[in-house]
């Protein structure tokens, strides 16, 4: 890579930091010690920043220097996945095929979204413990979906959306005879 590109990665993650936190350049300004003038034109890819600019912009953040680092090294390939570059995990034992859909790799976005395709059949079940620092809520695209969350039943059919309780044991099933296809949508806390 490029030292051009790589001022040009800086800043941009420099920048999604800022706008992630609702900070302007004033607000970045006055917590990290550097000048709105300066913290603009690395923004912008004008000015290369220094390991000590660096160290006083990632403090700011509440970031570590090398995280910082990480996530702009992380984050170079832009925040577009392609459906084809989009990780997919399939259960060996039930055929369950799991796609991460967003956030792109390296991304600290708090969301994630996860397209599910559960066979017919198929049954999944997460101890409480797989949901203790998530909310989520699931959205059946197609089929039918019927999730037992502690001691409710939930059956939800094509369009239908449930937002999860607090953490409990949830078991995803597909009793009919079709695949079903739904959306997850976790939000970490």
């Amino acid at each position: 890579m490029m030292m051009d590109d790589i001022d040009r990665h800086l800043g941009d993650r420099i920048k999604t930091e800022r706008e992630a936190r609702g900070w302007s350049l004033s607000i970045l300004a006055e917590r990290s010690g550097v000048s709105r003038a300066m913290i603009n034109n690395i923004e912008r890819g004008a000015a290369s920043p220094t390991a000590a600019l660096l160290g006083r912009l990632s403090g700011a953040f509440g970031l570590t220097l090398s995280t910082l680092l990480a996530r702009a090294e992380a984050g170079h390939a832009g925040r577009l996945v392609r459906a084809a570059d989009q990780p997919r995990w399939r259960d060996p034992r039930t055929g369950y095929v799991r796609r991460q859909v967003a956030p792109a790799i390296g991304s600290d976005l708090p969301l994630e979204v996860i397209e599910v395709e559960l066979p017919p059949g198929a049954e999944i079940a997460y101890p409480a413990a797989a949901f203790a620092f998530i909310r989520q809520a699931v959205w059946v695209l197609k089929g039918r979906l019927t999730i037992q969350e502690a001691s409710s039943a939930h059956d939800l059919l094509e369009g239908d959306s449930l937002e999860f309780g607090p953490p409990t044991e949830i078991t995803f099933r597909n009793g009919t005879p079709d695949a079903c296809r739904y959306v997850v949508v976790l939000l970490k806390c």
